[in-house]
């Protein structure tokens, strides 16, 4: 098969499929994305939307004129690549930033697959899960045109993937048939435990797992990741365990929701609320791969305080590296994380509450080897990368009568 990936912040969850779909022949595999990335797992093209959203457009089509802008620039590469000589036998598209908009009419007699990652609703997921995240009726209004490029690529949609079962469910039931729940798999030889692990830090601290160490990480530092309740949890975790080191791993930036009030970062408005911290807290930055890996096998309790969002790699990759996870009681979690059998599950709104068991769990450590033992077995079976590849090659011959 020749496949047309799209991905607008690509390669993304399309990385390791276009890697061994392009391993097979001279451009079997193209992405088009936003920016072309060091290493790319295939033949990229980069298509940058032509300008911003203007000033003046209404704010609840602010998004709304931002896919279209995006899904123009997609749009003229797909036309670029057709004059190449270009012509997939499927597309794998993510359209959650307007990229599919006019495949349709580009590509007529192509089936299209739509990466149905998620679909954003006022109820149920990140929205309104606690004050940081709350959204008044304009913000509601302007979501509902959100979710207008989305239901559009469903429509054109020969069939999706969604990685959950809860992201599928998000989506509208009309659409749900249509839609494999098939991960994009963790390659759990390399991410596995490691008890000879060190993670030296930017100050000259090694941490290993004889260390008392307790783990973050989200892409940004943010509500939607459950940064606020990490951090309001901190004072009475810090006093219950005075030898703990605390590693937050992420950027002051924002990846899924809006910046605080006033503008400034999460991490500068949390800080200021929760006062001065030790300096066995250690705010990180975003790693290295190899130095993240090596603080989820060191780790000895990772937090994923979570609000109701798609499910993380760094929940994924923790697992398969045999740590123990206290993460959010939500759904998303809750079809992976079996409470006191793989991981244990808290809601962390309840800052005293979410700090006590995790000092709990930290002063049980030496106990929890099967729980540990679980979580791995939990990702290489269900999980693992190999089977993930085949499953998501066998949606994409399906939708292109190649089956």
């Amino acid at each position: 098969m020749q496949v047309l990936f799209i991905h607008r912040q690509g390669p993304g969850q399309f990385a390791h499929l276009a890697r061994r779909v392009a391993a097979e022949g001279p451009d079997r595999a193209v992405m088009i994305a936003g920016a072309v990335v060091d290493g790319p797992p295939c033949r990229m093209i980069a298509a940058p939307p032509s300008r911003r959203p203007r000033r003046e457009t209404h704010p609840y089509l602010v998004a709304t004129e931002q896919a279209v802008l995006n899904g123009q620039a997609t749009a003229r590469a797909v036309l670029a690549l057709a004059r190449d000589g270009f012509r997939p036998d499927v597309v794998l598209v993510h359209p959650g930033w307007g990229d599919a908009l006019f495949l349709p009419e580009l590509l007529p007699r192509t089936p299209i697959v739509a990466y149905a990652e998620y679909f954003p609703r006022a109820a149920g997921t990140e929205i309104g899960h606690d004050d940081d995240l709350a959204l008044d009726e304009e913000g509601r209004c302007a979501l509902v045109m959100r979710q207008a490029p989305l239901l559009l690529a469903l429509d054109a949609a020969t069939a999706a993937i969604a990685p959950t079962r809860w992201q599928r469910d998000l989506h509208p039931a009309a659409y749900r048939d249509r839609i494999a729940v098939v991960h994009e798999g963790i390659d759990t030889e390399t991410v596995r435990p490691d008890r000879a692990a060190r993670l030296r830090l930017a100050d000259g601290t090694i941490l290993s797992a004889v260390d008392e160490v307790v783990s973050y990480v989200a892409r940004d530092l943010e509500p939607v990741r459950g940064f606020p309740a990490l951090m309001r949890a901190l004072p009475d975790l810090l006093t219950a365990r005075p030898a703990a080191h605390v590693v937050i791993c992420g950027g002051d930036g924002v990846s899924y929701g809006r910046r605080p009030p006033g503008g400034g970062s999460w991490r500068a408005r949390l800080c200021a609320e929760i006062g001065p911290l030790p300096p066995r807290v250690h705010f990180t930055g975003p790693l290295p791969y190899g130095d993240y890996l090596a603080l989820l096998q060191v780790t000895r309790l990772h937090l994923h305080p979570s609000a109701p969002f798609v499910l993380s790699w760094s929940v994924t990759e923790a697992l398969a590296a045999g740590a123990v996870i206290l993460g959010a009681d939500t759904a998303p979690l809750r079809e992976v994380i079996r409470d006191g059998v793989n991981g244990f599950l808290s809601d962390p709104r309840d800052a005293r509450s979410y700090a006590a068991r995790a000092a709990e769990l930290l002063a049980a450590h030496h106990t929890l080897g099967a729980v540990r033992r679980a979580a791995r077995r939990t990702i290489v079976l269900n999980f693992g990368r190999e089977a993930a590849l085949t499953r998501q090659r066998a949606v994409l011959a399906r939708a292109a009568g190649k089956a």
